[in-house]
């Protein structure tokens, strides 16, 4: 974007860094196992958390791996879940997004206000999707919450910014600039065709 800080960001990559560990080593950088043990053990299942499956009822999470239910583990999930994705292209699409806007919205704010911002975003939307369907059994992963939160900041902060985007012509490369609510609606898409994809393999 074309928003110059005042300071040097530190939280936002901060943010991004803590992602990418988690997915290098708490997932195996997507190995199917480790994958499969970390959305399972530390995503957030809506059915647990509000104790409407029954404790130790199991579904199949690939590799021969069951994921039991249980309740005890839920109330940290909501905030484990936020630094967990599905794949590499959740992953880099998420922290695309928290490097372009994050550091402004952390320019505006001290910096533990812009933590707390971030996570009670993420928290706010954990929670949301819960109330939406309380007895899912399919676990919730990503930072998706916390950056929307991020990027509905910078549109309320920043409304006239623009930010420029890479267009391919076939075999040209240009850039298009486009205003900041441009972004969002191409956000929005993002996260919409990524929950029809993941729906079809649920």
């Amino acid at each position: 974007d074309e928003n110059q800080t005042q300071r040097t960001p530190v939280v936002a990559p901060l943010l991004i860094a803590a992602n990418v560990l988690v997915w290098l080593l708490v997932q195996g950088g997507g190995a199917e196992l480790p994958l499969a043990r970390s959305v399972c053990e530390l995503g957030l299942i809506p059915g647990e958390l509000t104790a409407s499956v029954a404790p130790g009822t199991g579904f199949p999470m690939g590799e021969g791996l069951v994921c039991a239910t249980d309740a005890g583990r839920q109330t940290s999930n909501v905030l484990s879940s936020m630094f967990l994705h599905g794949s590499w292209m959740h992953l880099l699409g998420n922290m695309w997004f928290l490097w372009i806007f994050g550091d402004n919205v952390e320019d505006s704010m001290t910096r533990p206000r812009f933590v707390a911002f971030y996570l009670v975003c993420g928290l706010a939307a954990a929670l949301a999707q819960v109330v939406a369907n309380p007895s899912s059994e399919v676990p919730m992963v990503g930072a998706s919450g916390a950056i929307s939160g991020v990027m509905g900041a910078y549109l309320v902060l920043y409304p006239r910014v623009r930010v420029f985007a890479l267009l391919p012509l076939g075999f040209f490369i240009t850039t298009v600039a486009l205003p900041a609510w441009g972004m969002l609606i191409y956000w929005i898409v993002l996260q919409v065709l990524s929950g029809v994809a993941s729906a079809g393999q649920t």
